[in-house]
């Protein structure tokens, strides 16, 4: 079984494993939800590369962080704005 690590996304409990982007971990556990464009559309992962940004979300409290680049860690703290 592979080592697993621990996040909280919007405050509920996340466990993937290790290796799993940000972006892959809120998608499988059923938001798809990032963030709102600025007309208040629903925004998610579109290129899952980070070219698209997409997928920015606050991340340890730096926003605009692109989640499909980012790798899950123990403690993280992520805030969609979705």
């Amino acid at each position: 079984m592979p080592e697993s690590v621990t996040l909280e996304v919007n405050g509920a409990r996340v466990i993937v494993p290790r290796g799993t982007s940000v972006a892959a971990a809120i998608l499988a556990h059923g938001s798809n939800t990032f963030r709102q464009s600025v007309s208040g559309a629903p925004r998610g992962p579109l290129c899952g590369m980070g070219i698209c940004f997409e997928c920015r979300l606050t991340i340890d409290g730096r926003r605009h962080a692109r989640s499909c680049q980012i790798f899950c860690e123990d403690g993280m703290s992520v805030q969609t704005d979705g």
